[in-house]
């Protein structure tokens, strides 16, 4: 109980403003029911279709696991969880592939457009799933909007097979040569895409205000480390635009 009015009295970021826990859950909830219905196309658009490459690159350096179980966290409309089930089939791969995202209205979106994945509506950081069930568990671009981070990585450890890996997609810090363009196309372009193309600039002002707010790579290994991960390691694409965390169950 006492653990439960600590977590009331804390301050989270959403964006550049402070708010508390179950304040920032209701924030990001509305936050991707808003956009749910353009989000793939903003991504296109914002990311000047690169995110596809980002994703690419993911996907490519995830284990091969026969018989395995892959599970893709605040997977969206399951564009990820598609890409990782079609690199297994090409492999001749036989595995279970399972989205998990907590808003519904994202994962209509993608149930509509990928029927034959597996979908999960559970948080990130309650995930229903047992122990050691999971061989890859896999999250791009959604652990910045999670409130409580660490309890979401102590789930990811629980559900992970021993040997199991840990891998993380997500925006990052950019090269200091790159930060004055950065920031004027993350401030002032994408809130303007956001209000032409999904017709709402305060949700991308505040998804490009996360990116600016969210953790350092350095801080992010360190929790992996205090979590329980080993072999934990960090790769950047783009000029540190985006940055790839692993880690390792052992």
């Amino acid at each position: 109980m006492m653990k439960d009015k600590k977590s009331e009295m804390q301050e989270f970021d959403f964006g550049f403003e402070k708010v508390s826990a179950q304040e920032k859950t209701e924030k990001v909830t509305h936050v991707f029911e808003s956009v749910a219905s353009r989000y793939d196309v903003m991504n296109d658009v914002m990311s000047l279709g690169i995110h596809r490459l980002w994703k690419a690159l993911f996907v490519d350096s995830l284990p091969l696991h026969q018989q395995g179980v892959y599970l893709d966290v605040a997977g969206g409309t399951g564009d990820i969880a598609h890409a990782i089930a079609v690199r297994l089939r090409r492999f001749h791969m036989e595995a279970e592939v399972i989205v998990s995202d907590i808003n519904l209205a994202m994962i209509g979106m993608g149930q509509k457009r990928y029927p034959q994945l597996n979908w999960l509506c559970s948080n990130a950081e309650d995930l229903s799933l047992e122990d050691n069930s999971v061989d890859v568990y896999t999250i791009a671009f959604g652990f910045r909007n999670i409130t409580h981070r660490e309890k979401a990585l102590q789930e990811a450890y629980r559900v992970l097979k021993p040997g199991g890996k840990f891998c993380c997609l997500e925006f990052s810090q950019v090269a200091p040569s790159l930060e004055k363009f950065y920031d004027f196309y993350t401030f002032r372009i994408i809130p303007t895409l956001g209000e032409w193309i999904a017709r709402d600039k305060e949700a991308y002002q505040y998804l490009s205000e996360s990116i600016r707010t969210f953790l350092t790579r350095e801080a992010f290994l360190d929790m992996l480390k205090k979590v329980g991960f080993s072999r934990e390691k960090c790769e950047t694409y783009t000029g540190g635009i985006v940055a790839l965390h692993t880690g390792y169950k052992l």
